[in-house]
C-alpha cells in the first residue's frame, strides 16, 4: 500500500510540473505571442541573426517545438530559406535550456511569492496582465513540485517497481536514451524532463551517466512531435526544417554517448552539485551541436532539399492547401492558416455563382452541372476547417483568439451555407429552365445579371471585410441587405403586373421572383458570415429590428 501511495504521489508532483509548465509556455504565448512571432519573422534574413532570435524567442516562450512551428510555417509559405530557418531550429535548442539553468539553483522559496502574485494578476487587470499572471502561477508550480519531487524519490529503496526501473535505466545507455525520448515526446517538453532528470539525480535515484544519457534522450523527443505533426501535412519546405532539426540532434547524440564517462567525470570536477552538472551537461550539448552544425547548414540544406524535393500532386480543389497540422500549438498561426484556407472558399463560390449565371445565359447545361459539382468542394473545405480549429487548444487562445476561431468558422459556413443555395436553388432553377426550354425577358434578364454581378461584388466585400475586420466595410456590406430587399420587392411587383397583364405572355417566358429571393437568401449568407461578427465585436450589431411595443 505504501508503495503505490508513493507512486502516486510520484505521479501527482510530476503531473504538477508538467501543468505548470504548460501554464507557462501557454501564459507567453497568449502575452507575447504575436511580439514574439514579429521579432523571429524580422530576423531571418542571415543565419546569425536567425539564430540568436531562436535563443531570444525560445528562451521567453520555453519551448523550442513552438519556435520550430512557427519557422516551418513560415518556410511552407515561403517567407524563409531553409539555411536561416534551421539556424532558428538550432539558437531554440539552446535557448530552451536557459529555464533549466535558472531552475537549477535553489529557487524554491519564490514559490509562494509567485503563485499570490500570479494569482493577483490573474483575478483582475486587463488580458495581457492576467497572462502574465498565468506565466507566475506555471513558475510558482513549478517551483512546488521540485521540492515535492526530491521529497518523494529520497525513500525510492522503499518502491520495488521504482527501483527495479531506475535499475534498468542505470544499467544500459540506450534504454536511458529512449526513455528520456519517450518522456519527452509524451510531455511534449525537454524542459519538463530536464527538470525531473535533475531532481533523480539529486537524490541518488538515478547514476550521472545515466541522467547524462536521459538528457540526451529528452533532446531527441522534443525534435520528434513536430516531425511526427509534419508527416501528416504540410510542404515539403515545412518539413525540411524539422528533419534537419531532428538530424542534428541524432548526429550530437551519436557523438555524445560514447563520451558520456569522461563527460560526467569532467562535469564533477567543475561541478560537484549533480543537479547542477545535469543542467550545464544540458546546455552544452545543445551548444556544441549549434556551433558545430552552424558552418554546414549549407551543406545540409542541400541535401534536405535532394531527400525531400516538392511534389507537384494532381490538383485537387477539395484538398485543404493551409491547414498546417504542425502549426497547431501556435494558435495566431493556425487561425492565419484557416483564414487562408476560408477564403479559397471564396473563389470556390465565386465560380459557382459564375457559372450559374453564364449557364442562364446561354442554356449551357454542362456549366450549371459544374457549378453544382463545385458545391462538394465547398462541403469538403469547410469540414476541414471545423475540424482543424476543433483540435485547438481552448487553454492557450487568448480572447482575441476566441473570437477569430468563432469568426472563421462562422464565415467558412455562411460560404459553404451559400454555396448551398446557388447548388439546390440558383442551379436548380437554372437547370429547370433550360429543361422547358423557357427565357427570360429582357427586363427581366438584365435585372438577373445585375443582381449577379452584385452579390459577386458582395462576394468580394465579405472577404475583405473578413480578412481585415474593417468596421467601416462591415457596415457598409450590411446596408446591401437594403438593396435586395429592394430588388425582391420590384420582382414582386413586376411578377403580379404579368400575371394582371396576360397579354405579356407571348411565349415561353419564366418568372425571376424565385431567383431574385434565393440571390437575396446568398447575399444575406455573405453579411452574416463576414459583416456580422466584426459589427458584433463593436457592438454596432442590434439584437433585432423590431420595435418593443412597451416602449411605444
Amino acid at each position: 500500500m505504501d508503495a503505490t501511495l508513493s507512486l502516486l504521489n510520484l505521479a501527482g508532483a510530476i503531473a504538477l510540473l508538467l501543468w505548470g509548465v504548460h501554464m507557462v509556455q501557454s501564459g507567453v504565448q497568449r502575452a507575447f505571442g504575436p511580439d514574439l512571432r514579429r521579432v523571429l519573422a524580422k530576423s531571418l534574413d542571415t543565419r546569425f541573426k536567425a539564430a540568436a532570435a531562436g535563443v531570444g524567442v525560445t528562451a521567453i516562450l520555453q519551448s523550442s517545438t513552438a519556435t520550430g512551428l512557427m519557422v516551418a510555417s513560415f518556410a511552407s509559405a515561403g517567407f524563409v530559406a531553409l539555411v536561416p530557418a534551421l539556424a532558428v531550429m538550432l539558437g531554440a535548442n539552446v535557448g530552451t535550456t536557459l529555464v533549466v539553468q535558472a531552475l537549477s539553483f535553489d529557487v524554491s522559496r519564490l514559490s509562494p511569492l509567485l503563485l499570490i502574485a500570479g494569482v493577483a494578476m490573474f483575478r483582475g487587470g486587463a488580458a495581457r496582465t492576467r497572462d502574465i499572471g498565468r506565466v507566475a502561477i506555471g513558475f510558482g508550480l513549478m517551483l512546488l513540485a521540485l521540492p515535492q519531487l526530491l521529497e518523494i524519490v529520497t525513500p525510492y529503496e522503499d518502491v520495488p517497481s521504482l527501483r527495479i526501473l531506475m535499475g534498468g535505466i542505470a544499467t544500459d545507455r540506450l534504454i536511458s536514451v529512449a526513455f528520456g525520448a519517450l518522456l519527452a515526446w509524451a510531455a511534449h517538453s525537454s524542459v519538463a524532463v530536464a527538470l525531473l532528470v535533475m531532481s533523480l539525480t539529486e537524490k541518488g535515484v538515478v547514476p550521472l551517466n545515466a541522467a547524462l544519457a536521459l538528457i540526451v534522450g529528452a533532446n531527441l523527443g522534443s525534435a520528434l512531435n513536430p516531425l511526427l505533426e509534419s508527416a501528416r501535412g504540410g510542404s515539403a519546405a515545412g518539413r525540411r526544417v524539422v528533419v534537419g532539426n531532428v538530424l542534428t540532434r541524432i548526429v550530437g547524440a551519436a557523438a555524445a554517448l560514447p563520451l558520456l564517462s569522461p563527460i560526467g567525470v569532467g562535469l564533477v570536477e567543475i561541478e560537484p552539485n549533480f543537479s547542477r552538472a545535469v543542467a550545464d551537461f544540458h546546455t552544452g550539448f545543445n551548444l556544441v551541436i549549434a556551433l558545430a552544425c552552424f558552418p554546414l547548414l549549407g551543406p545540409l540544406a542541400r541535401l534536405l532539399e535532394r531527400l525531400m524535393p516538392e511534389q507537384v500532386a494532381a490538383a485537387d480543389p477539395s484538398r485543404p492547401l493551409y491547414l498546417d497540422d504542425a502549426a497547431l500549438e501556435a494558435p495566431s498561426i493556425a487561425l492565419g492558416h484557416a483564414a487562408r484556407e476560408a477564403l479559397r472558399m471564396v473563389d470556390v463560390l465565386d465560380s459557382m455563382i459564375e457559372g450559374a449565371a453564364d449557364a442562364l445565359q446561354s442554356a449551357d447545361r454542362e456549366a450549371a452541372a459544374r457549378a453544382r459539382r463545385l458545391d462538394d468542394v465547398l462541403d469538403a473545405l469547410n469540414g476541414e476547417i471545423k475540424r482543424y480549429l476543433t483540435r485547438l487548444d481552448p487553454e492557450g487562445l487568448t480572447d482575441e483568439e476566441h473570437r477569430r476561431v468563432e469568426a472563421v468558422l462562422a464565415f467558412s459556413l455562411n460560404i459553404e451555407a451559400a454555396g448551398d443555395v446557388v447548388e439546390r436553388n440558383v442551379v436548380g432553377f437554372v437547370s429547370k429552365l433550360i429543361k422547358r426550354g423557357g427565357d427570360l425577358g429582357p427586363e427581366d434578364d438584365r435585372e438577373i445579371r445585375s443582381a449577379f454581378d452584385a452579390v459577386r461584388a458582395n462576394l468580394r466585400s465579405a472577404a475583405s471585410v473578413f480578412t481585415t475586420g474593417d468596421r467601416v466595410a462591415a457596415r457598409i456590406l450590411s446596408e446591401q441587405k437594403s438593396e435586395f430587399r429592394r430588388r425582391e420587392a420590384d420582382a414582386i411587383r413586376s411578377h403580379f403586373a404579368r400575371l394582371r397583364d396576360q397579354s405579356s405572355a407571348q411565349g415561353p417566358t419564366a418568372s425571376p421572383l424565385d431567383l431574385v429571393r434565393d440571390i437575396k437568401r446568398l447575399n444575406d449568407h455573405l453579411v452574416a458570415g463576414a459583416a456580422y461578427p466584426v459589427l458584433e465585436a463593436t457592438g454596432e450589431l442590434m439584437p433585432s429590428r423590431i420595435g418593443d411595443p412597451r416602449q411605444g
